[in-house]
């Protein structure tokens, strides 16, 4: 009895060890979202994979402007004082606190206080994940040791936020709060990511007891109560509970994603039908995700579908030509996007949800219309919410003619939009890069580095894209290795591709829209070189064919028309909804283009010596110069025309 008793603690004592061991391994577990199976979790995808994402930590992005704008975002998260973000926290646990507290969505008065440092968490831990730095992950622990100090202060079942928990209470009540499950979303995703990029145990202890708590504060809800309060917007809970339940195995975790099932608006998804008009956008979008997120860990059909299904709508009825959706942040009735061209288009935090929703339907199937929307919605979305001068952030792209971006402030506004984008430009190397048992997805032209430990391999990908219509890959590998490089054909590079291999041409037998797949045995050093030409394109409304967005190539361009009548300094503003748009747009805005169904080459032309910059010609009252929609920052501008 005493030997067994010896072998048994033992035994244990390797397995707490070995667990440390883990732990300690500098990880990006980002897999356990996205389908890549990680020894820290408890619970393995329930599907099979056509893609599978690479870890965070294997990509390095080289310079460009998603390098610039992830370390713009990075200086803003390094700088900001921890004292000031977790100042309402300390308050709401009765807790000593003389920091001076952010204004905007994170002021003492504001119910969704606390959201932010959620996200600053998935900032900070996903930051670290693609640069390696230290910095990251040490402002990260610091955030979370308070919130543990907190959670222990406050001793109410593992409850903890910024705000009391009367909050809840009223939401459950039917009574009106401003989404405190929203925000208990954020701080629960954010202690995950701090586990799963960082491996904080910490981290996972106070989510563990969230969730907990939660679980027992929803299990004696009937089902009846439990819609009611999801009337209120809830966020991804679901997801993150499903998240959570990958890791713990805990079925408490599962339940309490399943506590957040919206049939009102999930069952007609369900039986394919589109009801969205009208609907609260992101409120809807983090719903999906969570079902995507349910059926990689559970295989339930019914949530595949319901994914797919929204996906397609979205993409098909209710998306503008720079990927983003919603209209005064609501869907509107389908195919009517000319009809809704407004200073309030196109909500920054829908695209950003979006873009993870199309990771995890990529990774199913790895059908490359996924790809091709990310690339579209990443370059003229997501790229383009981020002011090149300050690092600050927009909360809606606005297309109505004559209107221009605002941005954030550094300490008064926080919005939703905010937050989303500390994670966003964090995340760049998140999408490039994939690979499935034998070989290499490449979906995006970014300068890049992936190393595939696994197997040996690494690429580095050189690209000044899409300044220029070619990128160059080259393979470095441990020995000569055989694998398929599948390499993204877009949709819009209708002109043909034209590829090669240390320099010798390869046929392409596919069409855009697809895959060019090389399978052939590397050596370390070759190169390949792969070119689309790129054209312009005109992208109507889906329900005007005279409104019109125009590209080059994935570059969505904008109408440069000065600053007449802007305020100076630069537009910021700490108001969401941003009083500057109440000011008239000037008479000399033109958004009518008098074509006479020439072809667009023959009005449109290029501006010699300066990439990606058109010129119209004699088609309007002046000579209209068009750049980059990411490039355009603090001028007046126009995305859709009216063409005669």
């Amino acid at each position: 009895m005493r030997n067994s008793i010896f072998s048994w603690h033992r035994f244990r004592c390797l397995c707490e060890y070995f667990c440390l061991f883990l732990l300690l391994i500098p990880i990006s577990v980002r897999s356990q979202y996205m389908g890549q199976y990680s020894p820290l979790n408890q619970v393995p995808y329930k599907i099979s994979p056509g893609a599978v994402s690479f870890n965070l930590q294997d990509v390095r992005l080289l310079d460009s402007r998603f390098k610039a704008n992830m370390e713009r975002n990075g200086k803003w998260l390094l700088d900001m004082d921890v004292k000031r973000l977790m100042h309402n926290w300390r308050v709401n646990a009765g807790m000593f606190s003389q920091a001076k507290p952010f204004g905007g969505w994170e002021a003492l008065d504001c119910e969704l206080r606390g959201h932010s440092a959620g996200h600053v968490l998935s900032g900070l831990a996903e930051m670290f994940a693609s640069t390696g730095n230290q910095s990251y992950k040490s402002k990260g622990d610091s955030i979370v040791a308070i919130m543990d100090e907190c959670q222990r202060t406050l001793n109410q079942g593992g409850y903890l936020s910024a705000f009391p928990q009367n909050l809840v209470d009223r939401c459950i009540a039917g009574q009106r709060v401003w989404a405190p499950w929203y925000t208990l979303h954020k701080i629960l995703a954010g202690l995950t990511d701090m586990y799963s990029y960082t491996a904080n145990k910490q981290a996972l202890e106070v989510a563990t007891k969230m969730s907990e708590w939660a679980y027992h504060k929803l299990r004696p809800l009937t089902p009846d109560q439990l819609a009611v309060m999801m009337k209120n917007e809830f966020g991804g809970m679901a997801e993150t509970a499903y998240n959570l339940y990958a890791i713990t195995g805990n079925q408490h975790d599962r339940e309490l994603a399943e506590m957040f099932f919206d049939h009102k608006v999930l069952d007609p998804l369900a039986n394919k039908t589109d009801k969205l008009a009208k609907l609260h956008a992101n409120t809807q979008i983090p719903k999906i995700i969570g079902e995507a997120r349910g059926y990689e860990l559970t295989g339930n059909e019914e949530q595949k579908e319901i994914a797919s299904f929204f996906w397609q709508t979205v993409i098909d009825h209710h998306t503008y030509a720079n990927g983003g959706n919603s209209d005064n942040e609501h869907f509107f009735a389908p195919d009517k996007l000319s009809e809704h061209l407004s200073s309030c288009t196109t909500e920054t935090c829908n695209t950003y949800n979006m873009l993870k929703l199309t990771r995890h339907l990529f990774t199913w199937t790895a059908d490359v219309k996924y790809a091709d929307y990310y690339e579209q919605a990443l370059y003229n979305h997501i790229l383009a919410a981020q002011d090149p001068n300050t690092g600050m952030t927009s909360y809606f792209m606005p297309l109505k003619p004559g209107l221009f971006k605002v941005f954030s402030s550094a300490d008064n506004s926080f919005w939703c939009c905010v937050g989303t984008a500390f994670e966003g430009n964090a995340k760049f190397g998140e999408a490039i890069y994939y690979h499935d048992d034998r070989g290499i997805f490449v979906n995006l032209f970014i300068p890049s580095e992936l190393n595939w430990k696994e197997k040996g391999i690494r690429i580095v990908q050189q690209t000044s894209y899409p300044e220029e219509p070619t990128t160059r890959l080259k393979v470095q590998t441990e020995a000569a290795s055989k694998f398929p490089l599948h390499i993204r054909y877009p949709a819009w590079a209708t002109k043909g591709a034209v590829v090669k291999v240390n320099g010798k041409g390869i046929r392409v037998n596919v069409k855009s829209g697809s895959y060019i797949v090389l399978d052939r045995t590397w050596k370390s050093g070759d190169l390949v070189e792969v070119t689309y030409p790129m054209e312009l394109r005109l992208v109507p409304a889906n329900d005007n064919p005279n409104k019109v967005a125009i590209a080059y190539g994935p570059v969505l361009l904008a109408g440069r028309l000065g600053k007449e009548g802007l305020r100076k300094p630069a537009p910021y503003t700490t108001d969401e909804q941003n009083e500057y748009y109440k000011d008239s747009i000037p008479a000399s805005v033109i958004s009518n283009l008098d074509v006479r169904a020439k072809k667009i080459a023959d009005w449109l032309k290029p501006v010699p010596g300066q990439p990606l910059v058109f010129q119209t010609k004699g088609v309007s009252g002046r000579d209209i110069t068009l750049i980059p929609y990411y490039q355009l920052n603090d001028e007046r501008y126009v995305v859709y025309w009216d063409l005669k």
